[in-house]
């Protein structure tokens, strides 16, 4: 079960969140950006202090509940996806929104590059890979 996704740009900043499951505790906008913020400066320590060169830093949180799945691009936006423990293939999950992303987002010329994301094309297509994924799953 996907339960929610967040963007965040080079920056650090948030840009882009959604909740799809009613699994989670409901945050408020200060504490997304809060913890958007904290888990891009976590993500860039864990790629510092890694004992393996040249690592892109922390790619998984894990723990009894749920589990953060990161993927960081070559610009630097990461996308985390928040997901039941037993979630299999969220990497790949992770990387279709990034797909979406792409051609939704980055292709729209009306998108200001590191501005929240607006763009309604791209939340229904997110809005329904989830709803196929949960299907799924």
């Amino acid at each position: 079960m996907l339960h929610a996704l967040l963007i965040i740009n080079k920056a650090g900043g948030l840009i882009y969140n959604r909740d799809f499951t009613d699994g989670l505790a409901k945050l408020t906008s200060n504490e997304y950006l809060v913890m958007a913020g904290t888990f891009h400066g976590v993500h860039a320590i864990t790629s510092r202090i890694s004992p393996v060169p040249g690592s892109s830093g922390m790619e998984l949180l894990e723990t009894d509940t749920f589990k953060i799945f990161c993927f960081q691009t070559l610009t630097g936006v990461k996308f985390l996806l928040i997901t039941d423990p037993s979630q299999p293939n969220a990497d790949v999950t992770t990387r279709k929104v990034y797909e979406l992303y792409a051609d939704f987002v980055m292709k729209n010329p009306f998108y200001n590059p590191e501005m929240p994301i607006r763009i309604d094309l791209f939340d229904s297509n997110v809005q329904k890979l989830v709803r196929q994924t949960n299907a799924a799953g």
